[in-house]
Order: structure tokens, then sequence, then C-alpha cells
């Protein structure tokens, strides 16, 4: 039987891998034995690419992903040998085989030293190198979901999920829903504490590359002269210490999404190469020469003013307008406090079955305090006191005087807004004596409802904004605005 009625005769066994298919690439110069394995592994689920020789190889590994290499030894313009030593060189993680119709005890060695896994002498079994492939290649794929997981593990934002049902936050969500979908660059922007990587991460699960990595890199959290191979890779040899080729953040989420976190912080040359990649679509290694396709999409945030930045020549324009496809600005937790109670209850589950404490609710007066909290740290200042609360709490419920001292009385900072407009010193000749008939109550009364009108004027109605105006928790503002009639 010819070698290519065999490749139609066999069976396909089960796929692999789920999701995207392995990328193997067969060397060797002889047509009908590459034409055989090309339709057997393509037949078994992989993305199979060939090469004629060892140039040809060494042109495709320059470019392409590749996920195992199967090479002949002998070939007449580069040997198998150099195809394996470049292989991983650039790619460390490959699998590789080799094949040889000349085998001696001297090659098995070299190639196993070099880091081939298996070694098969031809003619072989096709059945026994299809199980091997199939064997060695989910290895390698667990290997890098593992990778993966401790990265995200270790990356992870300080809260789980994205909570909210006011207005802004539901704006947002929408946004979400629909650019999820697209491989638009996003750029996300708010304060510190708002969550912002937790936006990357619904953008990215939501997408058609939720199956693919989603890599988070903190721009400003790595020193510079590292930055470039944290996210480029290096070849070794390209700096002091560059023992090994290493993988760069850009490779590692090939296909999926990158989030830059503090893009604010990149200096200009990284900014110029980041450039580059979001127009051309490719990169290159530091200390290399091939250029690779980068099939990736960037999420970028920050907390500063990138207008700004670029107005002070700190920021390119071009790079700007590059990330800045589709904005996307998060409220501060003091703008959306009907959302408060909403996380301060979610934080209090979390951290009480994390704890296995019993904390099951928080009483009406420290919700009222938390709401009217200016919270200058956001949704992760939150989740921290609310952690603490469960910490230091004996009772089954949060009571206020479990908060911390600075939302358990009212600070200067809260109370600045109401200072702007309530008249602190107030000239004793305004004042009426004190005298027969004098009704200090009454007088009280006439006193609270000037001001809570007053407030809740400018307040738009909103009690809780018009109650922080006037340094009052949002328990007694209520009180007195319903004792008073006021809506």
């Amino acid at each position: 039987m010819s070698r290519m009625a065999e490749a139609r005769k066999l069976a396909p066994p089960e796929r692999p891998v789920e999701g995207v298919p392995p990328r193997v690439l067969i060397v060797d110069d002889e047509s009908s034995l590459r034409e055989m394995l090309r339709i057997v592994l393509r037949r078994d689920g992989y993305d199979v690419l060939t090469a004629d020789g060892g140039r040809a190889a060494l042109d495709l590994l320059g470019r392409e992903r590749v996920d195992l290499l199967l090479s002949d030894i002998r070939m007449s313009d580069v040997s198998g040998v150099e195809v394996l030593k470049a292989a991983k060189d650039l790619h460390p993680e490959i699998v590789v085989f080799m094949m040889t119709a000349f085998a001696s005890t001297e090659t098995a060695i070299e190639a196993m030293r070099l880091g081939a896994v298996d070694y098969f002498t031809k003619p072989f079994s096709m059945d026994e190198l299809r199980l091997k492939i199939r064997q060695h290649i989910e290895a390698s794929r667990l290997k890098q979901e593992n990778v993966l997981l401790k990265r995200a593990l270790k990356t992870r934002h300080e809260f789980t999920n994205i909570i909210g049902h006011s207005d802004v936050m539901l704006a947002v969500f929408r946004m979400i829903e629909t650019i999820a979908g697209t491989g638009s660059t996003v750029l996300v922007t708010g304060e510190s504490g708002t969550g912002k990587e937790l936006v990357a991460r619904a953008i990215h699960f939501n997408s058609l590359r939720r199956d693919h990595p989603f890599v988070a890199l903190n721009c400003g959290a790595i020193p510079e002269t590292l930055l470039e191979s944290e996210l480029f890779g290096h070849m070794k040899g390209a700096f002091t210490g560059a023992d090994t080729t290493k993988k760069g953040l850009i490779e590692v989420a090939d296909r999926g999404t990158i989030f830059l976190d503090e893009i604010g912080e990149m200096n200009m040359t990284m900014q110029v190469k980041l450039l580059r990649v979001l127009q051309e679509r490719r990169y290159r290694r530091l200390g290399g020469t091939e250029e690779s396709a980068a099939d990736i999409r960037i999420v970028a945030a920050t907390n500063q003013d990138l207008v700004r930045l670029v107005e002070e020549g700190k920021f390119r324009e071009d790079l700007y307008y590059r990330i800045n496809v589709i904005p996307i600005q998060l409220p501060p937790l003091r703008d959306r406090r009907d959302d408060i109670p909403l996380l301060a209850e979610h934080f209090l589950e979390k951290h009480s079955a994390r704890s296995g404490k019993s904390v099951r609710s928080i009483s009406q007066e420290a919700t009222d305090l938390l709401v009217a909290h200016a919270w200058p740290g956001n949704v992760r200042e939150l989740e921290n006191v609310i952690e603490r609360c469960v910490a230091l709490e004996q009772s089954p419920v949060v009571l206020a005087e479990t908060l911390p001292a600075d939302i358990r009385v009212a600070s200067p900072k809260t109370l600045s807004p109401a200072r702007a407009f309530v008249p602190v010193h107030e000239s004793s000749s305004t004042l009426p004596e004190i005298g027969e008939g004098f009704d200090l109550e009454a007088r009280g009364e006439e006193f609270y409802r000037h001001y809570i009108a007053m407030a809740l004027e400018r307040a738009g109605g909103v009690q809780v904004k018009a109650a922080e105006m006037l340094g009052m928790s949002f328990r007694s503002f209520r009180y007195y605005a319903k004792k008073l009639g006021l809506k």
C-alpha cells in the first residue's frame, strides 16, 4: 500500500485539544512522506505547516508560532539538528520529534541532549507517532495552562466582580456588551481603585478571544530597562543575564487580550515600539532579527489625564489616538453611592466565607455611614474596610462602632462642600433674644428646614448628596427631612 493510501485509510482519533488546534511543522526533503504526515495530522485536528528542507523550516520558525516540530535529521541544506537548535532558541516550550533513516546512538543522544522529546527511525509506525504526538501536545498545553493560571492568580485584582445597579454603571455594562465582540482597542480611564482591570477582563471574557489568554501588565510597576523584555521577550544573549530565550507577554497572549495598566507611565522609547505593534501588528524580540505577528487585542488603562500628558510632551499624540479607539470612563465610588450597600454586602459575603466567620449583615447605621463616606480609594478602599470589619466584628452584624474612625466621624474633606454655602459664623445681632414666649424647638426646626431644603435643591433632590453637603449622616438627614415634610 502506498504512503498516500495509508494516510487516507487512517481514521482520525478524538481531537487532542479543545479550542485552537495546535500547530505542527513537518520538515523533510522527501515529499511523499511530508504529504502523508500532513494529511494524517490534519485529519487528527492539527494545524499543519510543511517545509521541504532545513532552510525553509528556519524561515517558518522565525515567522510563525509552532507548538510541535517533526523534523528529519539528514537534509541537503541545513541539518535537522540545526533546525532543532533554532527551534528551541525561538520557541523554548516547543515539542520536538526527530526522524531519520540512518539511526545511530550518537545522533539519538545528541538530539535528546538538545531538547528532542523522542526519536523515530524510518520506517516507523504511524499509530505510535500519532499517539506520542497527542500525549506530548496535551502535556505541553497543560503546562502552559498552569503557567497562565499561576500568572492570573498572582495578578488578580483585589475584588472579583463588577457590581452595581446605578445608572452610570449600567451604562458601563452596556458599553462592555456592545464592544466585547469587536477587536477594537479600548482605553479605560478612572481613579485608582475603580476597577479598570475588572472591566478589561469583562471585555475579554465576553469576546471571541475568551478561550485564549488574558495577560495583565502594570507598566508603572516594572523598571524601564526591563519593560521591553517583559512585553516583547528577548533572545538568549540579548543582554547581560539573558541566559535563555524568553517569551514576551505579547507572545504569551497570542490570540488573546493583553491589558496594559498605567500606560501613562510608559517611557517614550516604549511608546514608539508599542505604536508599531498597534499599526503593523508585528513585533520583534529584544536582540532578535525576525519579526512575529502580534495577534492580540489591547486594552489600556490609566488614572492620569493623557490629554494633558500629550500637551506636555510626555505622551505621544499618535499613540493616544491609537489606544483611544473606544474610551470607557469609570466613575469614582462617590458618584455612584447607590451601589455602596450592594458592594458592601458582596464583600461581606466574600470575606465572611473566606475567614469562616458568621458575619451576615451590616447594620443600618453602619450602612448610612458607609454611604456618606467620600471613599478616596474607591471600591478597593471599601473592600479593605469590610474585610477589616469582618476580622474585628464579634457579633453577626457589622456595627457602626466597628467601622474605622475616619468613617464614623465626618472628616473636613467630607464637610467641605457644605462649608461652601452654610454660614458657620452668624452675627449674634441677627439672632433673637431669649425672652417670654421663646420657642427653641420651633426656631431649631425653622433653621433645619431652611438648610435641608437648600441642600436638597442644590443636590437635585438626591438625599445622599444633600446629607454630605450638610455634614450629616444619611440616617439623621432622612429623619429630619421626613419630620419636616421635605421631599
